[in-house]
């Protein structure tokens, strides 16, 4: 067996992948979903800026979920690919700081996002009429600087912690990135406090904005219930059905990973649940959006053409 104890600075990275065949073959499959990640989101921030139709509060709040997905697939994946394929698992501890950061900012910034577009679509559905006041575009803009911001002030506060606390010899985090809770278990000292705070941290940035999206989409459903129009009650359940499948691959496995105490914590179960909000959900967003939503693809369908006029 390996031995991992080392004198620098620097952590080991274990990594998701067994060293075998089964292993190659979950590394191209993870690399194919960050290419389709990239090209999905890309091509989502692409189409909402060019088509004017698409300019309304609730595509700039999808533009933006696809511009953290986009950054959120990248911070992981490609350091993970790289260890894979040169074989050194290392990773600086000040790149181990910055992956850190950049990781718990987007995290946290796409919880609370996920519960503003849940707002976006509270206020269309039951109150149609008073939509345009209510969801200005200083509200708009307010609730993207908000997810950023609440963020990072989030992020900069553990990133800090975690880089300011002893370690032991062994420096081999059993996970494919610089999670948070993975990096505590390797401290020589008791951090019964900051697990708490991680608990706080949690209840804020993804219990309090799951309640609300649940209480949120509880109205809707009600509103859905009385609506007169069958067109219109197949596109409300069409567009909530889409972003409440969004918030149960995002939400659920991070609030049952960061939620659990660490005696009921398992490295590989913790690892496998990762998966899901920091590799799927971020292929999935611009794939549930843009193929049940007619206007994304009408959008598309219009900016093919106008490519297809200009070549001719």
């Amino acid at each position: 067996m390996e031995n991992y104890n080392q004198t620098s600075t620097d952590f080991i990275l274990l990594g998701l992948f067994p060293p075998s065949r089964i292993g190659l073959l979950f590394f191209i499959l993870i690399v194919l979903i960050f290419l389709m990640a990239l090209f999905g989101n890309l091509s989502m921030i692409i189409l909402i800026l060019l088509d004017t139709h698409l300019h309304t509060p609730m595509y700039f709040l999808l533009s933006q979920l696809s511009l953290m997905d986009l950054n959120y697939i990248s911070t992981i994946v490609p350091k993970m690919a790289s260890n894979y394929l040169s074989g050194n698992k290392s990773i600086s501890f000040i790149g181990c700081g910055v992956q850190s950061f950049f990781f718990l900012t987007l995290a946290g910034g796409e919880g609370l996002l996920l519960a503003s577009m849940a707002y976006d679509r509270y206020v269309a559905i039951c109150f149609p009429l008073h939509y345009a006041i209510r969801m200005s575009k200083r509200l708009c803009v307010l609730m993207i600087m908000g997810s950023w911001i609440m963020g990072s002030i989030n992020s900069c506060a553990h990133t800090a912690y975690i880089l300011h606390i002893p370690y032991c010899q062994s420096r081999a985090i059993n996970h494919f990135f610089c999670d948070v809770p993975a990096m505590v278990n390797l401290a020589c000292m008791d951090t019964w406090v900051y697990e708490y705070t991680v608990f706080v941290s949690t209840t804020l940035y993804l219990m309090f904005p799951f309640i609300g999206i649940a209480c949120s989409y509880g109205r809707v459903l009600h509103a859905i219930c009385r609506m007169q129009s069958t067109e219109g009650r197949r596109k409300a359940y069409s567009t909530c059905s889409t972003h409440l499948t969004v918030v149960t691959f995002y939400y659920a496995p991070f609030v049952y990973t960061y939620l659990r105490p660490r005696s009921l914590r398992s490295p590989t179960e913790d690892k496998i649940l990762a998966v899901f909000y920091t590799i799927l959900t971020p292929m999935l967003n611009p794939i549930i959006y843009s193929l049940r939503n007619k206007e994304v693809i009408g959008a598309l369908i219009r900016l093919i053409q106008r490519i297809q006029s200009v070549k001719m």
